[in-house]
């Protein structure tokens, strides 16, 4: 048996997976079990990670700091791929307010630093260690050291840093976590229910689209042809059908419209109605149950090459003679429109003769199969150009260093980007809903463990030796303050809405356990559209605060 004995004992190839598999099993093992309807879910990989190390479970501190890093990496591209597609609005609605609450986190946060360096007398190097470990930001406590080597600070001022925040860390993501919680028993959150008001705030109300046949009776409008009778209201309209004299045909936008036609539109009710009174009324007769060679059909996008193109460039009723009724993403219905960009995975419905439906069904691909094959090239090219960009220096007057965004940054960015428009040249960039969770557990999982076994090997020494305990309870402060305050002022003052609340708070707090938490409570992504949406801004302002705050204690 000694064969198992080193293999736990001697650093290796085998025993670094071993461990770190084992740590994250274990972890979420405990992280799945409730108490009081209360679980830690993924924040339990952290907890033993620390059993891990604190008991000399260690792996090689190159290796785990790189497998730490690509797992964040892994997590935030995957949580940027999600968020893409839907980034752009929620930022016009909503990203004004959101930052602002940011910003006033990060704000309160330092204040809050500097307040308890002044009462509880912590030297500098210790506040600034704790500052950086309370908000789980990496980036800005090598921003910080940076600035003490540039002030001729000792070696162990800076190593005090360091060590302050190594016990603050921990209590840095399940603070937020614990936060998360107690506004949700509070406010005594209905998930499912806030949930759909969040659905309904991002995507508008989610009125399912309705048909309807009309009869044409506005003697301004014979001659017209479809096009410049839909110019003419603002309501999202599809004509689908048009009988005239008995004979059905699919409209163009260039089909002249008669008095005594008959269409089919297709819209919400709001926009029928507002349609009906401007073409004319209600028809008796219902031109969809009339005998016909008309045919519908619902077809899925899934070529490449349509990827990003817009429903004009798609000409689907030029080159096959068929009109797009309805698109489906991610299971919301939308009203098509000229300008929408085409996603694989869209599902179109159309409607057109057999020979129409058929050339473009070939056209869009319509083989469900091929959407289950994930676009690895695109992957490892995103990660690639998210580590370039994470890694650009930015020169900021008064401050001793450059800022860079970093791993938690860089990656996300360029997936959002990567997530909205589609593809990276000719590579697709889509990955199935399956894989981007995988990704995405994979990555948080691989952050934590590593995280647990890095801050476990000293973390319970720190503690009860010297000012440990004294800092890490200092530290629960600058986690708490903050996000309660701006937790419960954005919930009583704006009535933000839970989901967004929850992005909010973690993307201030630059915390992806705290997001990661949040999705699994939620029951999919909606969290990080806010998180996505405060977090470059975040994390800029915890790399300049972190070096404001050593030059304002020097």
């Amino acid at each position: 048996m000694d064969w198992v004995v080193s293999l736990f004992t001697e650093q290796s190839v085998a025993n670094s997976i071993l461990i770190l598999a084992l740590v994250v099993a274990s972890g979420l093992a405990l992280g799945s079990i409730k108490f009081k309807g209360i679980s830690l879910s993924v924040g339990g990989v952290l907890f033993a990670g620390l059993a891990f190390g604190h008991f000399g479970f260690c792996l090689n501190p190159d290796l785990l700091d790189f497998l730490r890093e690509l797992g964040l990496i892994l997590f935030v591209y995957s949580i940027g791929l999600q968020v893409g597609p839907g980034f752009v609005s929620s930022l016009r609605k909503q990203g004004l307010k959101l930052n602002l609450f940011a910003i006033a986190v990060v704000v309160l946060g330092s204040a809050t630093a500097l307040v308890i360096s002044y009462i509880a007398k912590i030297d500098n190097p210790a506040t600034i260690g704790m500052l950086s470990g309370a908000v789980t930001n990496t980036p800005s406590l090598g921003a910080a050291q940076q600035a003490l080597a540039t002030l001729g600070r000792s070696r162990e001022a800076i190593q005090t840093v360091g060590m302050a925040y190594a016990v603050s860390y921990p209590f840095g993501i399940v603070g937020i976590i614990l936060t998360l919680v107690l506004i949700k028993r509070v406010f005594k959150v209905d998930i499912a229910k806030e949930a759909a008001e969040f659905e309904t705030l991002r995507h508008g109300p989610t009125e399912a689209l309705n048909g309807i046949d009309i009869l044409i009776t506005n003697e301004n409008l014979h001659g017209k042809a479809v096009k410049d009778v839909l110019a003419i209201t603002t309501s999202k309209v599809v004509l689908s059908r048009l009988s005239r004299d008995g004979k059905q045909v699919v409209p163009t936008a260039n089909t002249i419209l008669q008095v005594g036609d008959i269409v089919h539109a297709v819209a919400k009710k709001e926009a029928l109605d507002a349609f009906q009174t401007l073409v004319g009324q209600r028809s008796d007769v219902s031109i969809t149950a009339s005998p016909s060679e008309i045919v519908i059909a619902s077809v899925v996008v899934t070529k490449p090459e349509h990827v990003g193109k817009t429903l004009v460039e798609l000409a689907l009723p030029a080159n096959h003679g068929v009109v797009i009724t309805r698109v489906t993403r991610s299971g919301i219905e939308f009203a098509p429109t000229r300008n929408m960009r085409m996603q694989l995975g869209d599902r179109l419905v159309i409607v057109g003769s057999q020979e129409g439906i058929k050339t473009a069904s070939e056209a869009l691909g319509n083989e469900v199969g091929q959407l289950d094959r994930p676009h690895t090239l695109s992957v490892f090219l995103g990660v690639s150009l998210g580590v370039l960009v994470a890694s650009i220096p930015f020169t900021v007057p008064g401050l001793p260093a450059p800022v860079r965004l970093g791993f938690a940054a860089g990656p996300l960015l360029v997936a959002i980007v990567l997530g909205r428009i589609g593809r990276i040249g000719p590579f697709v960039t889509y990955l199935p809903n399956a894989a981007k969770k995988l990704l995405a557990e994979l990555g948080i999982s691989m952050f934590l463990g590593c995280v647990g076994l890095k801050s476990g090997e000293r973390f319970v020494q720190l503690l009860t030796s010297g000012d440990g305990l004294k800092w890490m309870a200092l530290a629960m402060l600058i986690t708490l303050l903050p996000i309660l305050i701006v937790g419960f002022t954005a919930r009583i003052w704006k009535k933000m809405n839970y989901v967004s609340l929850c992005g909010l708070l973690a993307g201030s707090m630059t915390d992806p356990p705290a997001l990661a938490y949040a999705t699994q409570m939620i029951g999919n992504d909606s969290p990080s559209i806010s998180y996505a949406t405060v977090y470059p801004t975040t994390m800029i302002l915890r790399v300049l605060f972190a070096q404001i705050v050593v030059l304002f204690l020097a």
